[in-house]
């Protein structure tokens, strides 16, 4: 047995949670992304998905997806910077700019793949990455692949980047990243702070909007179009895995920065571009969300009607002020137990535990959708409040 081997084996902690019926992950589901899902033959209300429209089952872009096929099959056999560009992609990349006011973007194979891309490269050896300690995974992996300096700020924290920035070396390109609606604790970036402190160091500000398109500013156009700084944001990075229905992701910028990283981000360059139904589908979507201004209207409704239900039931939900909403547990141990027993609820929900966040902020993870009913977010608020009791987390 090698060494790998060996220490591969020693990896047991998945199998001691099953053991425990502890493990709440990789849940096999039999039917589409909805409202309600069958999970082991049971109907299940689904309160852990991104698809905060409800469109990944609108007939629109599911014929788009289809149309797509037929005309250009099923893959593109390449990356979009060899044989991998189709006039689809184009279209969508004119459409993702004029969305969200900038010159020119980009789409990349998935979001995790646009914030590793440009993250990694458009910075130098002696320039300056400064991102909220809260950031996604995907932020972070991108600065550990940088050649630049790295500071973290605490989270939300206008004064602590400060701090950060006037430790910055002068004559240095100095980047600020940070996501625009925060993806456990779902409260959105403080970001006219961050912007005027960008202005007074000489900074730039790129903002991951994984989990704000679709949601906030004008027509769901993202948090810079929320706050009116979109001509102060130097970059606008985007999914399409959320709002938009389908999977890849997209940066967006003025033309030079997107001219660079075109020749520059390796996770573009190197890897198969994405498929011709994933970007009609996004297309499909952006249509959808402009001709639909009720959706978005809704999303909020049951957003505000859900959050105010927990507040109610005496649940912690932090400071969130999105349709992602943390139901604080502070213990890993008990967050399982709590997510296994709403299955057991029909209640479908995710965990988010250590070393995603510190084990004395563990959470359950309740997202809202635009498609949910009134009468679905009252059951689920009836079975949080039951086992939430049964538990010990509220009284």
């Amino acid at each position: 047995m090698s060494v790998l081997s060996k220490r591969m084996a020693k990896y047991i902690v998945p199998q001691v949670a099953m053991k425990n019926g502890l493990y709440p992950y990789f849940r096999v589901i039999d039917s589409e992304q909805d409202t309600e899902v069958i999970i082991n033959g049971k109907h299940v209300l689904m309160f852990g998905s991104n698809s905060y429209l409800g469109l990944t089952n609108h007939p629109k872009v599911k014929e788009a997806a289809k149309k797509a096929i037929d005309k250009y099959g099923t893959g593109c056999a390449g990356s979009s910077f060899l044989n991998g560009t189709l006039r689809l992609h184009k279209e969508l990349e004119a459409r993702l700019a004029d969305f969200v006011n900038k010159e020119e973007a980009i789409v990349f194979s998935t979001g995790f793949q646009v914030n590793l891309g440009v993250i990694s490269s458009i910075t130098g050896r002696n320039d300056y990455i400064l991102i909220d300690e809260y950031d996604h995974a995907s932020i972070i992996e991108g600065t550990r692949l940088s050649f630049s300096k790295i500071k973290k700020f605490r989270h939300n924290d206008p004064s602590s980047l400060e701090k950060e920035l006037k430790d910055c070396d002068h004559g240095y390109v100095k980047l600020i990243v940070v996501d625009g609606i925060f993806s456990m604790e779902g409260n959105i970036v403080k970001l006219p702070e961050i912007v005027s402190l960008a202005e007074k160091y000489d900074a730039c500000v790129m903002v991951d909007d994984a989990h704000s398109l679709g949601v906030i500013g004008e027509q769901g156009r993202g948090t810079a179009s929320h706050f009116g700084l979109t001509d102060k944001v130097h970059l606008i990075m985007g999914t399409f895995s959320k709002s938009l229905a389908s999977v890849g992701g997209f940066i967006a910028s003025d033309r030079d920065t997107i001219n660079y990283l075109r020749h520059h981000a390796r996770s573009l360059i190197f890897s198969a571009s994405m498929p011709p139904a994933s970007a009609a589908s996004v297309i499909a979507a952006l249509d959808i969300i402009l001709s639909e201004p009720e959706r978005i209207t809704k999303l909020w409704e049951n957003t505000n009607y859900a959050l105010n239900g927990f507040k109610q039931l005496g649940f912690d939900t932090g400071f969130s002020e999105s349709p992602i909403i943390p139901i604080f547990v502070r213990d890993d141990t008990k967050t399982f137990k709590f997510t296994i027993r709403l299955l057991e609820e029909s209640i479908f929900v995710n965990p988010v535990v250590s070393p995603a966040v510190n084990s004395d902020s563990s959470l359950i993870r309740f997202s809202l959708m635009a498609t949910h009913t009134r009468e679905q977010i009252d059951f689920a608020l009836d079975k949080f409040e039951k086992t939430g009791k049964e538990m010990g987390i509220i009284h």
